[in-house]
């Protein structure tokens, strides 16, 4: 098999794996799960590499902003909704908080406020 294609395979697999990751978090509480295309379970799945991680990185920036001009044309009922929602995000029971849990709240309340200054400065009804 020629180098690139054998490269081009090994980036594909490491996608699929990272994507698995993705799509698995959380909801199974440790249960060992299988990601949709790579037959791992969690626990073997291999740590993702720094192109891995900068790609995730560039698309939660994309999603963020994203986020954010959508909210900026939300009503006034819709943003008490997400600032309510924000109030819920809480460690599972049982479980001891996590700075990111923790942090969570903050971001997501961050998110619509700099949707409202993006906007027309309130949110409409």
């Amino acid at each position: 098999m020629p180098a690139d294609r054998e490269m081009e395979l090994s980036a594909w697999g490491s996608r699929q794996r990272a994507l698995a990751r993705w799509e698995n978090e959380g909801g199974a509480l440790g249960a060992q799960r299988h990601g949709p295309a790579t037959g791992y379970t969690d626990e073997e799945l291999p740590p993702l590499a720094d192109a891995e991680l900068m790609q995730l990185r560039i698309r939660v920036i994309a999603l963020e902003n994203l986020l954010v001009a959508l909210l900026a044309n939300a009503s006034a009922e819709e943003i008490r909704t997400i600032r309510e929602r924000a109030g819920f995000i809480a460690p599972r029971p049982g479980f001891t908080p996590h700075k990111l849990t923790t942090h969570a709240e903050s971001h997501m309340l961050d998110l619509v406020e700099r949707a409202t200054r993006f906007g027309a400065g309130e949110p409409r009804d």
